[in-house]
């Protein structure tokens, strides 16, 4: 009897020893136990975060959606009203003009319609010029300096001993710029050097004459 104690006692020890099947299946449910109670806490927390994080993007998101829709009407007003300043200054001056007509048709009457419509449009002119320059915009009156095929568009040449060959003699039409980016180019008489046969035919002229 004693003996089948002794048996039992060891067999019981062999299957509680480490290594076992049973101590091997204690302690998994120990550790599962302790790693559940200490993750809980962990995945709660990153859950959390998580959470958070998306409603931050949501929140990113929208206010980039918003942002990007303000822009674009941003762009469509200034497409749309970009000449707003610039119209408002034109408004005076085709006010200027409409009074203008109405004197001068008042002064026909009078027979001084010519000195007041003169003189309404010299101040138009005035205005205009203004406003002009009011927005960068300025004339090139190239009289006198040397031609540029970049600024000036040649219309003719004349032979001029009085200039510079290759100068501006006269300007036909202004050029404008903005902001000293040729809007359009001035239209000129260029100078070019008197030919022989010019100075032959002038001598021949002035011994005749003599």
């Amino acid at each position: 009897m004693a003996k089948d104690e002794t048996l039992s006692e060891k067999t019981a020890a062999e299957e509680n020893a480490p290594g076992t099947k049973a101590t091997d299946e204690v302690i998994e449910g120990v550790v599962e136990d302790v790693a559940t109670d200490d993750l809980m806490p962990l995945l709660e927390d990153a859950r959390t975060k998580a959470d958070e994080h998306w409603n931050q993007l949501l929140r990113v998101k929208a206010d980039m959606e918003n942002t990007r829709r303000r822009a674009k009407q941003d762009v469509e007003n200034a497409h749309k009203f970009a000449l707003e300043k610039f119209a408002l200054e034109l408004l005076p001056i085709k006010d200027s003009l409409e009074m203008g007509l109405t004197a001068a048709d008042s002064a026909a009457e009078s027979g001084d319609a010519i000195a007041q419509l003169k003189e309404g449009t010299a101040l138009t002119l005035k205005m205009l010029t203004a406003a002009l320059e009011k927005f960068g915009i300025e004339a090139v009156d190239p009289t006198g300096d040397t031609f540029d095929p970049d600024k000036h568009q040649a219309m003719s040449m004349q032979e001029s001993a009085e200039h510079t060959p290759n100068t501006v003699m006269a300007v036909m039409q202004k050029g404008y710029q903005l902001n000293e980016r040729l809007l359009r180019p001035a239209m000129v008489v260029v100078s070019k050097a008197v030919s022989e046969t010019s100075d032959s035919e002038s001598g021949n002229h002035i011994n005749e004459q003599a």
